[in-house]
C-alpha cells in the first residue's frame, strides 16, 4: 500500500474527510473516519450509503499535501484532485486517476489538478470558483474544503461536522 513517506499507517495522514449528502432536502454533513477514505474503492461504498436526495459528496484533505472532492450519484463517480502527482505515493489518488482514466504521472510531471472541476457547479461553485480556491497558495486543503463547504451553503454544517472552519 502506497502512503506518505511520513506516516506507517495512511489513515494517520487524512487531516479532515467529510461526507455531504440531503436528505429529504435537508442537507447532512458527517464527518467520516480516516480509514475509510484512504482507498478510494472503500470511500465509494460509504457514500453509496448515505446516498441522500441526489447522491453524496465526499471532500478529504490529506497530509496537509491535496485534497480529493468524490461525487456518487447512482452509478455516476464525479472526481476532483488536487495534485495529480499524489497519486505516485497514494492509493486513494491512485484510485481516483483510474476513475477518471488518466494516466500515472511521472515523478518530474508538476502538480496540478485533475477531474471534474465543475462537479459542484449546481450547487453554485462554478469551475472559476474552484480554481480560485486551489490555486490559493495560502490556503491548505483543509482550509480549501472549508471554503468549498461555505460556497455550497454547508458552511455551518461543515463546522459542525469537523469541529471549526478549518484553521
Amino acid at each position: 500500500m502506497s502512503q506518505s513517506p511520513e506516516h506507517d499507517d495512511p489513515a494517520d495522514a487524512v487531516d479532515v474527510a467529510v461526507v455531504a449528502f440531503r436528505d429529504d432536502g435537508v442537507w447532512q454533513v458527517e464527518e467520516l473516519e480516516p480509514e475509510l477514505v484512504v482507498d478510494f474503492e472503500t470511500l465509494t461504498k460509504e457514500m453509496r450509503r448515505r446516498n441522500g436526495d441526489d447522491g453524496a459528496i465526499a471532500m478529504a484533505a490529506y497530509d496537509e499535501d491535496f485534497l480529493l472532492v468524490v461525487r456518487v450519484r447512482g452509478s455516476r463517480v464525479q472526481v476532483l484532485l488536487s495534485d495529480v502527482t499524489a497519486a505516485l505515493e497514494w492509493d486513494v489518488a491512485r484510485g481516483a486517476l483510474e476513475v477518471l482514466e488518466e494516466d500515472l504521472p511521472e515523478e518530474d510531471d508538476d502538480s496540478e489538478t485533475v477531474g471534474d472541476v465543475d462537479l459542484l457547479e449546481d450547487l453554485g461553485l462554478s469551475e472559476a470558483d474552484v480554481d480560485e480556491i486551489l490555486e490559493d497558495e495560502d490556503l491548505f486543503p483543509d482550509e480549501m474544503i472549508a471554503g468549498i463547504a461555505v460556497e455550497i451553503g454547508i458552511g455551518a454544517l461543515y463546522a459542525e461536522a469537523v469541529g471549526s472552519l478549518g484553521s
